[in-house]
């Protein structure tokens, strides 16, 4: 590891022991104070939620089953608090309360009854304990927002002692989450608890002061991280979902309440859209970049309707670093950026210069994406340039991983600037050229990726060159490349011969990949990003060997 590289990740761990003390001391402050918390008596009102509802789940879930987090806990009749929790990722989902939601499906009195047992079981085991799962950040977050917009769930046919127990234990969260909202890294966490708080500041009694202290504090955080195009300093194209869906239930009850708005909240809703548009495959799903993962049509139609700034989405996003380029039905999205900080890289993925493609009503190529509940070798893997649609050298990713025990997995060198250039030719075809130096300093070698898209939107056009800096002669030792094409699972591949490859759609439309003069190979990959979890899938594979071989030429048609 270079000594730059070092001094970054010890920055890092410094950092993370920092926000760890200040956690540490907000949770003693806490304790010393709780005396003279003050425990509203009463919720004003219950901000909607618009996530998706799922009778089945809620049916499970009143049977003692829990479908959440990618696995099923059987309880047996016990509260889900006193068992073992089968994975990391389901005890998130237990501990935050989403699936709140789905008791609105089935909201009869036996059905908030056993919601209220189990509310009941959480504040008498972990109400105070301020430690484990149930206490990190985004999960604090998330089900102080759970509690609030399903508090008419929770508290339908409520005894006065439940009640009080229940605001106490409430306010106590709400209190600690503002004591460590400061101590948080900046990321979709942070904000997301700046929102929980400013929904409990009109959702509960309390003066007007701090309404517009939250307010604020919310306005500076948005500043913060919603870039002037609309994206999420995270490049991740569904943290821009899961914000929205979060962010406008919040615009709506400030309406409602008839409350002053925080100034920023709308103009940054605004802006969100188009960025939100831009990820929109042909398909209606979002593309898989930066830890983006399968997206439910339903949660997405649920924030686009809201949508007053419909219209044509934008060719790039300038601060978010994404291109795209699309015409007559055909849409590819381009990556050319890198985290923007290193406590952004953490889970950022080594992804520069790959693309996504889709036609018609179908995605053809893709990334891997991010599992939703995957365990961590499986979300490694996912990070890593392999899993992407680019070129790979020597199997090793173009930014580089390294792993502190206290602020987790970061991306340390590699991609630190990506060139960018669009143009249209004198027929109009859209072009876009862009290339990084992430492999440079190990191998010598630069990458550069060229696509441009025809007029008619029925041929794409790609030329990717490893070259060297000028006045340099290739060093080291030989090194394979590779570039990697990976397929949507519901697309099936047919070999034309050694150098082409038909992709046909389940509704029969069909493309042709050809790279005249190569070898073009069908390989088993893995997709990640699939609303069912993890499933096989194929890539085609080039394979090539600077500097005999340092650049390729590729192409898709649509075919019959």
């Amino acid at each position: 590891m270079r000594l730059a590289d070092r001094r970054r990740l010890f920055s890092s761990g410094l950092r993370e022991i920092g926000r760890r003390l200040c956690r540490r001391s907000a949770g003693l402050r806490l304790a010393v104070t709780s005396f003279s918390l003050q425990v509203p008596e009463r919720l004003i009102v219950a901000p909607t939620d618009l996530r998706a509802l799922d009778p089945f789940v809620a049916e499970e879930i009143l049977e003692g089953r829990f479908p959440i987090g990618g696995r099923i806990l059987e309880t047996f009749g016990q509260s889900p608090f006193s068992v073992d929790l089968p994975s990391h990722a389901f005890a998130e989902r237990l501990h935050s309360f989403a699936w709140l939601r789905h008791i609105r499906t089935n909201k009869t009195e036996a059905a908030c009854a056993h919601v209220r047992s189990i509310v009941a079981d959480w504040i008498a085991t972990h109400g105070r304990r301020q430690r484990g799962v149930a206490w990190e950040a985004n999960v604090l977050a998330e089900r102080v927002i759970a509690w609030l917009s399903h508090s008419t769930v929770i508290l339908q046919g409520a005894e006065a002692g439940f009640y009080r127990r229940f605001m106490k234990s409430l306010a106590y969260q709400v209190r600690f989450l503002r004591k460590i909202a400061g101590c948080t890294p900046e990321s979709d966490t942070r904000l997301r608890m700046r929102i929980a708080l400013a929904m409990a500041s009109i959702s509960m009694p309390t003066r007007a002061a701090y309404i517009r202290r939250e307010g604020n504090r919310l306005d500076r955080e948005l500043e913060r991280q919603i870039l002037a195009d609309g994206g999420h300093i995270s490049r991740n194209p569904r943290a821009i979902l899961d914000l929205l869906i979060d962010l406008l239930p919040l615009r709506q009850t400030y309406i409602n309440l008839g409350h002053d708005l925080p100034s920023k909240l709308i103009p940054t809703i605004d802006r969100m859209y188009p960025a939100l548009r831009f990820f929109r495959h042909q398909d209606g799903d979002l593309a898989l970049f930066n830890g983006a993962t399968a997206t439910p049509a339903s949660e997405l139609m649920s924030v686009l309707r809201y949508d007053e700034t419909a219209g044509k989405p934008f060719k790039a996003l300038p601060h978010m670093n994404y291109h795209r380029l699309s015409t007559e039905g055909t849409t590819l999205i381009v990556d050319t950026g890198h985290p923007l900080s290193t406590d952004l890289s953490r889970g950022a993925h080594a992804g520069c210069l790959s693309f996504e493609m889709s036609s018609g009503r179908n995605r053809f190529i893709v990334n891997c994406g991010a599992p939703k509940n995957g365990a961590r070798n499986y979300r490694q893997a996912a990070r890593s340039t392999p899993a992407h649609s680019t070129v790979t050298l020597n199997e090793t990713s173009s930014s580089h991983f390294a792993r502190s025990r206290l602020a987790g997995s970061l991306m340390l060198g590699g991609v630190s600037e990506v060139k960018v250039e669009r143009w249209e030719d004198q027929h109009g075809n859209d072009w876009l050229r862009a290339s990084h130096g992430g492999y440079a300093a190990e191998f010598g070698y630069f990458h550069e990726r060229e696509i441009g898209l025809n007029t008619k939107g029925n041929k794409i056009k790609g030329h990717d060159r490893l070259f060297l800096p000028e006045g340099e002669a290739p060093g080291g030792g030989p090194f394979s490349a590779v570039a990697r094409f990976h397929i949507h699972p519901t697309i099936v591949l047919s070999r034309r011969d050694e150098e082409s490859v038909t992709m046909r759609a389940p509704d029969g439309e069909a493309w042709v990949f050809a790279a005249p003069g190569l070898q073009v190979m069908i390989d088993e990959d893995i997709f990640f990003a699939d609303v069912s979890g993890v499933r096989p899938s194929q890539q085609l594979v080039i394979e090539f060997s600077p500097p005999e071989t340092a650049e390729i030429r590729w192409m898709l048609r649509r075919g019959e």
